[in-house]
């Protein structure tokens, strides 16, 4: 069972959300110094972030033992090429995992705010997540962000996407880093070919230079304006009021 996620409201009205997901091994608060930063300079005030918590489960590659996960990983990705990873892939937690992202965009839905205003989004495992989330989602989101991620089940990716695609035109955000060595760059580089491939309309992938499996200020730079970028395309019904 996961922990709740943490929460940093919106500072005033809240008329939009972002859903930020952590790696393996992390937790939602490993990430909170992204929204405090944005709160110091004034960002994002009608915004509330959410940082969920994935469940502690068993890694085949951390040899049995539990951690944070939001799904298992068989083999390292950084040892075989892409579609070999595929094949090694947890599927059932993927989909477990694809229920309650969705569960957080619903509860948010339920407090008023329209999907066009609800960004989801994350890092590595959490980035994964969120890429095959919102790709598959019912609901037309405001914006979907990956970084240092690679696209889930891409060989049958097309499986999972609903009858009325809501979010082929929904703007995505890819970043990756040249000198990662988890996720390898071909990784990402090949993730936003096989969207685009797959027929969605708006795929940016970053790349940068000197950046292993992390973040660093250029790259969440970029994330600042993907996020008021995929907002402002998708106002409040209460702005300019």
């Amino acid at each position: 069972m996961a922990r709740a996620p943490f929460v940093v409201p919106a500072l005033k009205k809240h008329t939009a959300t972002v859903i930020m997901a952590h790696g393996l091994g992390d937790s939602g608060q490993g990430w909170l110094t992204l929204a405090q930063s944005w709160r110091r300079r004034g960002k994002f005030e009608e915004v509330a972030f959410i940082f969920p918590n994935a469940p502690s489960i068993p890694i085949t590659v951390n040899f049995g033992m539990s951690m944070p996960g939001w799904y298992d990983i068989a083999k390292l990705g950084r040892d075989l090429d892409f579609e070999e990873s595929v094949r090694s892939q947890d599927e059932p937690g993927i989909l477990r995992s694809r229920e309650y992202f969705n569960k957080l965009i619903k509860e948010e839905m339920d407090k008023g705010i329209k999907a066009s205003r609800i960004i989801l989004g994350g890092f590595s495992q959490g980035g994964a997540m969120s890429v095959f989330t919102g790709l598959t989602s019912s609901e037309k989101l405001g914006g979907v962000f990956g970084l240092s991620c690679y696209l889930l089940l891409s060989d049958r990716i097309k499986n999972y996407l609903p009858e009325e695609w809501a979010n082929k035109n929904t703007p995505f955000f890819l970043g990756h880093g040249k000198d990662d060595d988890v996720v390898r760059f071909a990784y990402g580089e090949k993730t936003a070919k096989l969207l685009k491939e797959t027929g969605l309309e708006d795929v940016t992938f970053n790349s940068y230079d000197d950046l292993g499996h992390s973040a660093d200020p250029e790259e969440i730079d970029d994330l600042e304006k993907f996020i008021e970028k995929s907002l402002a395309a998708n106002p409040s019904p209460s702005a300019g009021l």
